[in-house]
This record gives structure tokens, sequence and C-alpha cells, in this order.
């Protein structure tokens, strides 16, 4: 049967009937009120023949040459991830029925064209069937969309309508201004709409029905008849809502998102995420908090990291320096907080303390932490060696053992690997960045009216004992070593360069020594389920193949690093002679500040390295019981563990739980969300994304963020989304969504940075100091308002960047 009535569709058969059918199935199920109809199925579409005679019946049913709607209706559309609004065709006010089979045809022929095959492609849709939808038009008095949820700011306890007199396309395709309405608890009124009082009631109560019985907030096209009788058209889900917290509870909550502090956008796997979760409840427990502490302060929310920011944005001693303290995550943080503070829904309320854990945090930690800060300040060359001696010992501690056989015993080590690091090396190695970071700080007050904090900060360029700098300065004397291979190595495609290296058939270039030292560390590397470089090799293969384009002398990063080096010296000098000329007796004490800021300030990679040697045994620990799961039938593939939580693993190896369509499906929901462009920087637990709120500032000059390394650079831009098989030529300026150390070997030819989040005190800007280029963070959708080849002049001090007119040719970003 392939032309079925639309009361007799099952809303889940969306391979026959698709997504815009399935929708109305949902509404008529839902009880409402739906022109009547008939669905034409995929079956059909795949004949290639309309089947006239069943269509004719099926028309007849509706009445004689009655006028009709004609509608795509493909399986891969008004789906819960992607809509595919507008990307197929519909026909209005079609009579008789020879031109209802060419409107059909029509429809089918839309499947094919090319905005909706590069649709498709952009959302990973492989391929689509079509059915059509035939309905009865109605001549509505007005008509218009209603959302459940407001669109633009995320906020689910608002619904926006927008209206017109007559039929709703124009609203629809955008060719018409509409009566816009927001609806919160209150009925706006606009005089002279198409709509009353009584009607947006009556919308905001039939919305409210809908969403509940689909699940999730819809987009809902309606019709009103002359006789004010309400018909909807279509519903489908709102698809470019980020995901609200699962469990906020009834409070108003509000939230920042964190990941930007570790270079991190890309939603984390939910292993990744479970990991992290459990690795902070252990940090916790270890110095006396409760876990319940961390689980309230960190939450993942659409697979990214948030902080908890209401017991701060409600206590009265700490609202007012909250903006404040916020501004070292960028201007747009602060504007987003600075509109909380100003919702009376965050009214003042005293903040509870937990005074017992305080004490135990400060009692365990305290003492040692002073002990290391004043044995770095006194002794900072025995203190660094002390610290870098704890690598080795902290890598052999995190081996793989023999013993552990079983899927259980595997993730009992997963779960144990990371005490003993958290414990002892990795919170040591935290000591000398304390005194650095403290040392920096008052020395700029001491400097103040003397010296900007930019100039300050110049004392850390080339700054010695930094794990990632040196990791970035090995890859590169390999290339440097190389040139004998470069046509090898620039000109073979990077996944046939990993084949050859796993063969042994590469060529030796020292790739297998730098591997043994940094296989365990990548671009996003705080998620367990993320691939080391030691099991995929691709980007460094990525980097040398950029560093063997080099051909500047003068910009080779090894000596641009030196140059960075004597910078930071003569920063000291010149900084300390100001000191004497002005402020001689502080002089002294300045000198000292900024020696050991320099001094020390290189370790500050240090504790992250140490810990991800533990994050890499948990990898290995998790894939080695995936692949025991994936024997059992448990899972489909090792690799599908990633997409569980420890918990979820536990029920596998424990009692046999088959998890292989959860791994699936949230597999799927995490392809979706990689693909997802804007995270809120502050979100609501109702769903509002704050900046969205914010009125659009506007400035003349160019883009704005926050300088994080001082310095101008003016080139073409490279807009990179993910260093994966990415190259920066030298001269060009990096702008990227975020970055982590796993970014740092583009550094190396880069001319300055730009990145959409990030703080200034990151992984990225730090090292983008060090190496002595300038860097301009949390510039607002600098991704997508830049262009690659665009001429583009960045100040790392002011955090300004001008867009030249002119483009220079540059090949397109990745």
């Amino acid at each position: 049967m392939t032309v079925i009535p639309l009361t007799e569709l099952d809303p889940g058969d969306t391979e026959r009937i698709g997504g815009k059918a399935a929708g109305l199935a949902m509404l008529i199920a839902a009880g409402q009120r739906v022109p009547d109809g008939f669905c034409l199925t995929t079956q059909a579409y795949q004949a290639g023949t309309v089947p006239r005679e069943e269509v004719a019946a099926a028309y007849a049913e509706l009445g004689d040459e009655v006028p009709v709607a004609v509608r795509s209706s493909a399986t891969a559309e008004d789906l819960p991830w992607a809509s595919f609004a507008g990307q197929q065709d519909t026909i209005l006010g079609v009579r008789g029925l020879d031109d209802l089979v060419t409107a059909i045809e029509t429809c089918w022929d839309s499947l094919e064209t090319a905005r909706a095959r590069a649709y498709r492609e952009a959302n990973d849709v492989a391929e689509a069937q079509m059915a059509v939808v035939v309905q009865t038009m109605i001549e509505p008095r007005a008509a218009g969309v209603l959302f459940t949820a407001n669109p633009i700011t995320g906020a689910r306890g608002e619904m926006v309508i927008d209206a017109a007199p007559g039929r709703g396309s124009g609203v629809v395709d955008g060719s018409i201004e509409a009566d816009h309405y927001v609806l919160g608890e209150q009925i706006p009124l606009h005089p002279g709409g198409c709509l009353d009082r009584a009607e947006l009631t009556e919308l905001r109560s039939v919305g409210r029905r809908i969403q509940e019985h689909a699940g999730s907030p819809q987009d809902i096209e309606w019709a009103l008849d002359d006789g004010g009788t309400l018909w909807l058209l279509q519903s489908r889900a709102v698809t470019s809502l980020f995901p609200v917290p699962e469990a906020a509870g009834d409070e108003l909550r509000v939230y920042m998102e964190a990941g930007h502090m570790q270079g991190m956008l890309q939603p984390m796997t939910p292993m990744g995420a479970s990991v992290m979760l459990q690795v902070s409840r252990q940090w916790f427990e270890m110095f006396g908090a409760k876990s319940a502490d961390v689980s309230s302060l960190l939450t993942i929310i659409g697979g990214r990291m948030f902080l908890d920011l209401t017991a701060f944005v409600r206590a009265p001693g700490i609202r007012r320096q909250l903006p404040e303290s916020m501004a070292l995550y960028g201007p747009r943080v602060v504007a987003a907080v600075e509109k909380v503070l100003e919702d009376p829904r965050f009214t003042p309320r005293r903040l509870r303390i937990p005074v017992g854990t305080l004490a135990r945090v400060v009692a365990r930690t305290g003492p040692p932490m002073v002990r290391g800060i004043i044995g770095a300040l006194r002794r900072p060359e025995a203190e660094r060696r002390r610290v870098l001696a704890s690598a080795p010992a902290v890598r052999a501690s995190c081996r793989a053992r023999s013993d552990v056989t079983t899927a259980q015993e595997h993730l009992a080590v997963a779960e144990e690997v990371h005490l003993d690091v958290l414990s002892g090396p990795m919170l040591d190695a935290l000591n000398p960045l304390w005194a650095a970071m403290g040392c920096q700080g008052l020395a700029t007050v001491l400097l103040h009216g003397l010296a900007t904090e930019s100039e300050v900060s110049a004392v850390v360029r080339g700054a010695p004992h930094n794990v990632t700098t040196e990791m970035d300065l090995r890859l590169w004397q390999i290339a440097a070593e190389a040139t004998e291979h470069r046509q090898l190595l620039t000109e073979t495609p990077v996944a046939q360069l990993v084949s050859q290296y796993c063969e042994g058939s590469l060529p030796e270039i020292g790739l297998e020594g730098f591997l043994a030292a940094y296989g365990h560390r990548s671009a996003a590397e705080i998620d367990v389920g993320v691939p080391r470089w030691a099991e995929d090799p691709a980007p460094v293969f990525d980097a040398l193949a950029n560093y063997l384009r080099q051909g500047d002398h003068d910009q080779a990063p090894d000596v641009r690093f030196r140059r960075a080096a004597a910078e930071g010296e003569a920063a000291i000098e010149d900084l300390v002679a100001r000191a004497r000329l002005r402020r001689a007796p502080l002089a002294p004490l300045i000198a000292f500040l900024l020696r050991r800021t320099r001094a020390l300030i290189g370790l500050r990679e240090l504790p992250k390295f140490l810990w991800l040697y533990a994050l890499d045994r948990v990898r290995q620990e998790l894939l080695a019981a995936g692949e025991i799961l994936a024997g059992r039938r448990l899972l489909t593939e090792a690799g599908d563990i990633m997409f569980l939580d420890l918990e979820e693993v536990r029920a596998a190896a424990e009692t046999g739980t088959d998890q292989r369509d959860l791994a699936a499906a949230r597999r799927a929901t995490h392809q979706r969300e990689m693909r997802r462009r804007h995270v809120p920087v502050v979100l609501l637990s109702d769903g509002t994304d704050v900046e969205a709120t914010l009125p659009v500032p506007e400035n003349a000059e160019g883009l704005t963020g926050i300088g994080a390394a001082a310095g101008t650079a003016t080139g073409p831009a490279r807009v990179i989304r993910d260093p994966h098989g990415a190259r920066v030529e030298p001269g060009e300026i990096l702008v990227a969504p975020t970055t982590d150390p796993g970014w740092t070997p583009l550094f190396l030819t880069a001319a300055g940075l730009v990145t959409e989040t990030g703080a200034t005190m990151a992984h990225g800007p730090t090292v983008a100091r060090e190496y002595g280029i300038p860097a301009v963070i949390c510039v607002k959708d600098a991704t997508s308002q830049i262009r690659t080849g665009q001429l583009i002049t960045i100040d790392g001090a002011s955090g300004l960047v001008r867009v030249e007119d002119e483009e220079t040719g540059s090949a397109e970003s990745r």
C-alpha cells in the first residue's frame, strides 16, 4: 500500500512516511486539528512512478477537484537534530489530478537538488527517500510559526510566535515582515497585530500540549481560518537549541562554560565526561571534601564542562566582585554575568559555607603547599629539578599490569590509576606554578603606573623548561634533520605515511623516540575518548609537513624561540631599570619577583603533563575492557566503550547488560554535537543563552577580544576548526575556536593567534606568550567573521583584531 490516509499513519514509521508525515501523525495522535489528507509513501518513490489510480482514489476522498497542498516528506527531514527546512519543495493550491501528479513528481525531484544534497552532506546524512503529503488547503485569516522554546535565546520558559495575515508561507520563507510575539508569563499585545490575546493564549496552550506529547520543544506551523478555528500544518523538533542540564532541579541556576580553560570546545565523549567527573570527585575526597561538593559544582551539559555559579551569584559578599573576577575568562563572560546579576530571579541569598570541609581541605593542602612555594622561591633551580624528576616515576606507575585479565579488573585499574598521581607528583608540581603566578601578580602591582600588564607578562617570553614548548621544538628538530625526506613527508597522503610507519617501512627520522616521549598527548587530550598520538600519529605527520614547508631561516621555530627568550630577558632588564629610576627602594624586590617568575613559569604545563600519563592508562584499560565486552557481544566494537559511562560499563562487565544500542545512540548524539558551532559561555538551567539576550555591541574599528600575548602582527588569516590535517604557512595568523597543547605545533609557524574562547592563563595563550607571538582570545564568532586569506592585523595588548578588505588568495580553511 503506497497511499495512506493521515489518520492511519504511525508516527514512528519515518522510513516509510518521512519526517513531515510523522510529525502530522504525532499531532493527530495528540488530538490536534490537522487538515485532511494522505501520504504517498517512500515505496512509490522507490518505484519511480506515481501510482495514479491510488492517488486519484485518495484525492477523491478529499472532495472533487479540491485545492490541496503538496509537501515533501523525506526520510531525512524534520529530524530531531536537523530540520531540513526549505530544502525540499512544497506546492500550494494544486487543483486537479494531472496537476497533483505533476506536483508529486516535483517533490520527488527536489530530493536531489544541489542544495538538498549539500544539506544532507553537512548533516552527515548518507541517503534519503521521499514520501509526499497531500492535504486540503486552508485559506487562513492569519498564519505563521510557533516555537515552544525561544529559538534565539534558548529559554524553555518562553514561546515565540511569528504571524502574518493570510497564508503563512511568507513567514516561513522570510519574505515578509511578520508580527513577532514573545510569550513568557504574560501575553503581550501588538496594537494593529493580526492576533488578539485569546488567540495567543490558545496557541500557547496548544504549544504546551504538543511539546509535552512530543517530549521536546517544537517548531509548529499553524493557520487560523475565517471562523477562528486553529489548524496545525506541521510540527518538528527545534533543532538548534543547546541542551539543558539534566538534574538542575526547580531552582533557576546559572552555569559558566569551563571547557575553554582546557582548550576544549568540542563535546567530550560520554566516557571522557564520566572519567572527568570521577577524577574531580577523587580529588575532592582526597583532601577531605565530600563528593557531593564537586557534583554540584561541575556539570556536563551537551558534552561540555560547565561550572555552577549559582551560589556565587547569590552570595551578598561575592556577587559585587564577581564580574571583575570573571574578567580572566573574557568580556563575553563578564557581560553575561553582569546581565545575570541584574535578573531579579537571582536575588542575594546567604551563602552556606561548608566550614568543616573547608577546614579539612586547608589543613591537608595548606602546609605542603606553603613549604613547596617557599622552597621554589628560595631555590628555584633545585625545586625545578626535583619536580621534573618525578615524570619518569609517574610514567612507570602508569604502565600496564600483566595480571589484569577481566573486564572488571581493567575497569578497576582505570578507576584507581589516578589516585597516586593526584595525591603526590601532580599536586607537588603545582607549587612552583603558584609561586610563579604570585610573583608575577605582585610585580604587576608594584610596577603599576610604570608598566602595563602586557609589558610585565613579556618576561615569560621564551621561558625555559616548558614541556609543551620542548615537545614542539623537538618535533621541529626532527623536521630539520629529515630534509632529505622532504618530498616524501610533504607530498605523501598522511594516511599512507601512518600506514608505512606502522608497517616499519618509513625511513627512520626519530619519530619513534618522539612518540615514546609524547605519544600520550593529543588535541582535546583531557578526554579519554580521544585517540592519543601513539595510536594515531597523523597529527604529528601533519606538523612535520608544516615545518618542512618552512623556508625562512629567521622564522624557523628554534630561531624564533631563542629570539623570544632574549626578549624575555630584556624585558626584565627594562622593567628593573624603570623601577630603579622611579621606585628605587622596591627595585631589588621587583627584580627578585621577575626573575623568579621567569625561572618557574615554564613548569605550568608539568602538572597536566603528568596527569596525562594516568589518562592514557585509563584509556588503554577501558579499550581492553571494551575488547572483552565486544567479544561477549555486549558492545559492537571495543571503541564503543567510550560512549558509555563508568557505571554502564560496570553493568555490562558484572551483570552482562547489553549496551550495544545505547552506545550506538550515544555515538550518534556525540557526532551531532561535534557539528555544533556555538556553545553558550553562560547558560541558565531553563536553557537561556545569556549572551543571546544582550544588545549587540557596535565597534567600528574591528573585532574585539582580550589581549592575551602582547605584540602586533599583520598577515593572512588561516581559519582552522580542527588541527587534524591542518597547516599554517609562515606569516599566517591562526584563527581557531580554541586551542590546547595539541594545537601548539601550529604555533611555531604562525605569526599570531586569534581564538573565540579561552582564558589568559589557559594553555594556548600561555604557550603563545612563551613563543613571543601576539594572541587575542575571546573574539566572538572569529572563525565565521574572518575568512581564510583575509589580511588581518591583531594587537595582543589591546585585544583588537582589524579585518582588512583584501584577500591574499590563501588556500581554503579546513
